[in-house]
């Protein structure tokens, strides 16, 4: 049975992906195919022979070695990896166990083993990311002209188009694209240091030699040694970090319009889903709030890591064992995260006839109004203007406390009497939201397209979305749905 709850088979798959899983189950394999990489490039190099080298390749497999033996010895020992070396040394002929490990430490094996991992999980959580922006791309597309309430501190605004929100979400993600991509270069390297990072070991051919040694591996050289410099491994916890946080801003969205008060997004549910076991009418937002909770973990563990940058001389156990803890967290729970909001998005229902419907209740026009006024009277006395009327008139006030905003024929009624403009204008100025900004900035990002692909623009295509706006929902007023329908 699992120690740890997200590690049990009941519920193991919140918290990690096959893919993400098997980089972290495959460790040991690892580990000993670092030590057969760097076997044979000590042969290739003439440090040892190549006979020992191909001996130790041949037996370097993890079904072969005594796990008991290796954890027994590790313990014994209380040495990291002197249990991995007998163990293996068990399986070769006597002439040949002499060469296990020749001359590296515990961090050339474990660092070089971090590059791998930074490796192949930034480009797990990468490609997730691609195509989580691609179905970004195509909502905006789809819905550039879907007129809904901008709402600041939770509470309506002005007008934008959902193609918009969906805009905003894909050029943070597209920014992150570039971040793994970017970072890449720098962090999947190998570590072949020696003792205190000179190679004394090996001289004087510790250059030549690491460079074969990450050639084999398929990792960068660092150029030097990085024992005690462990902003390669925070970086790459910080920007996992913050696409974790991107992804819960996300989440986190999603999870506030599909409320049902609001009803504007829904999550898809699949048909045994259970929301409640004692209300049965629920539908939780499972993996919206979920994204919420896997980003609180990796800001967590990430910050382990940056605090591994402060270590002492030239090797520091305290630094980079606490990396052992905290960076499979973090690439779990950022991994994790990609895959599911990929998935949200990709299949997220959009009603934008609620959206048109909550609009109309709001005062999405008092920004126009403020602005058109603003030109014949100067802003400050526009907006006192603004103010004093729609608090003036005690039904206003009802009107206002009961909705907490003013719709357009509000704003029409209060102004018209003070003579700052005629009825007709202020009919005008409040008949539908003016956003050819708003979509000329989603038609922008819609053409830049997915970073480092070279995927088309997406066209707007039939999908969950689609069906919900060719399904109106009942009850919708017929004012709302114009304003949803006119062209910005």
């Amino acid at each position: 049975m699992a120690t740890r709850l997200t590690e049990s088979a009941e519920y193991a798959h919140l918290w990690s992906t096959p893919q993400l899983r098997a980089v972290f189950d495959e460790r040991l394999q690892t580990w000993l195919d670092i030590l057969a990489a760097l076997a044979a490039a000590q042969a290739e190099l003439g440090l040892i022979p190549e006979e020992a080298a191909r001996q130790i390749a041949e037996q370097a497999r993890a079904e072969r070695l005594d796990l008991e033996f290796v954890a027994a010895e590790t313990r014994r020992t209380s040495h990291s990896t002197l249990g991995l070396i007998r163990g293996l040394q068990r399986l070769l002929p006597e002439p040949a166990r002499e060469y296990v490990y020749y001359g590296a430490t515990v961090q050339d094996l474990t660092d070089t083993w971090f590059g791998l991992v930074m490796r192949d999980v930034g480009g797990l959580i990468r490609d997730d990311l691609i195509r989580a922006h691609r179905s970004l791309l195509r909502l905006a597309a789809e819905h550039r002209d879907t007129v809904m309430s901008g709402r600041t501190h939770g509470q309506p605004g002005a007008p934008i188009t959902f193609g918009f929100k969906a805009a905003t979400w894909a050029d943070e993600v597209g920014r992150h694209i570039v971040r793994l991509s970017e970072g890449a270069e720098r962090w999947s390297v190998a570590q072949l240091a020696g003792a205190v990072g000179v190679l004394g070991f090996f001289e004087p051919h510790g250059q030549r030699l690491r460079k074969l040694f990450c050639a084999r591996l398929g990792l960068s050289d660092p150029v030097v040694s990085w024992t005690s410099a462990r902003d390669r491994v925070a970086e790459f916890g910080t920007v996992l970090s913050m696409v974790a946080a991107t992804l819960a801003r996300i989440g986190n969205e999603v999870y506030e319009l599909q409320r049902s008060e609001i009803a504007e997004l829904s999550e898809p549910v699949a048909a045994a889903t259970v929301g409640s076991i004692t209300m049965p009418h629920k539908r939780n937002p499972e993996t919206s709030e979920h994204l919420d909770t896997l980003a609180r973990l990796v800001r967590a563990a990430s910050s382990v890591l940056v605090e591994g940058m402060a270590g002492g001389h030239e090797r520091d156990g305290r630094a980079w064992k606490a990396e052992w803890a905290a960076l499979p967290d973090v690439a779990l729970a950022a991994g994790t995260a990609a895959a599911l909001a990929a998935d949200l998005v990709d299949r997220l229902v959009v009603h934008s006839d609620r959206m048109a419907e909550n609009l109309g209740r709001t005062g999405w026009a008092s920004e126009r109004v403020l602005a058109e006024l603003s030109r014949r009277l100067g802003k400050h006395r526009a907006q006192d203007l603004l103010h004093e009327a729609l608090r003036s008139d005690a039904d206003q006030v009802t009107a206002l406390a009961s909705r907490g905003v003013a719709d357009p024929a509000d704003l029409v009624t209060a102004l018209a009497s003070r003579g700052v403009a005629d009825p007709a204008e202020l009919a005008r100025w409040t008949a539908r939201p003016e956003l050819a900004t708003a979509v000329a900035m989603v038609d922008a990002v819609i053409a830049r397209g997915t970073p480092g692909t070279t995927r088309a623009t997406p066209e707007a295509t039939p999908g969950p979305s689609e069906a919900a706006r060719a399904a109106p929902e009942s009850g919708t007023p017929e004012a709302a749905r114009r304003t949803s329908e006119a062209p910005p």
